[in-house]
């Protein structure tokens, strides 16, 4: 009973394995495929931060989080990425692994940030007039802005959420 139990445990986990190794893609994450249309602003990502050049070792880092969910990629230090028309697009710097975490917020939601520390920069291309917010820990507005198209820096540290429209 034993070794019919063993086998199949190992037919089991061989069919997972071999499951995995044709579902899983690249391990480089990319921007959302709307970013690729021709609407899209391609800009170039800040240098790293000057913090970052602190030793892991000393920090405990964690990953930026937004809520709810909005799709996001990375973007290398001085990389290229596109924010395409109707999105508000945010770079926090991602210590987990050293460089931009790019958000774009494209639904109309208040979202709840985690982990957003120092300074990063956003890019408003969103249309139709639409004014967004940064609201700090107890729901007061820090800024209000509309959609200028260019790159803008912003200190992250007391941003708890943003409304984007």
């Amino acid at each position: 009973m034993r070794v019919k139990r063993s086998i199949l445990g190992m037919a089991g986990v061989s069919a997972m394995l071999f499951a995995a190794a044709f579902t899983t893609g690249s391990a480089q994450a990319a921007a959302p495929s709307e970013q690729s249309t021709a609407a899209a602003r391609v800009q170039v990502a800040p240098p790293a931060p000057a913090t970052a050049a602190q030793p892991t070792s000393l920090v405990a880092a964690a990953s930026p989080g937004i809520s709810p969910s909005a799709p996001s990629g990375h973007v290398p230090p001085s990389g290229t990425y596109g924010c395409s028309s109707g999105n508000l697009c945010t770079l926090v710097w991602d210590p987990t692994t050293s460089d931009w975490k790019i958000f774009y917020l494209n639904a109309c939601r208040l979202y709840s940030v985690s982990n957003w520390n120092g300074n990063g920069w956003y890019l408003d291309n969103q249309t139709g007039g639409v004014w967004s917010y940064f609201y700090g820990s107890g729901g007061g507005q820090l800024t209000k802005f509309q959609p200028t198209g260019t790159q803008t820096g912003y200190d992250w540290t007391p941003v708890y959420s943003i409304r984007n429209c």
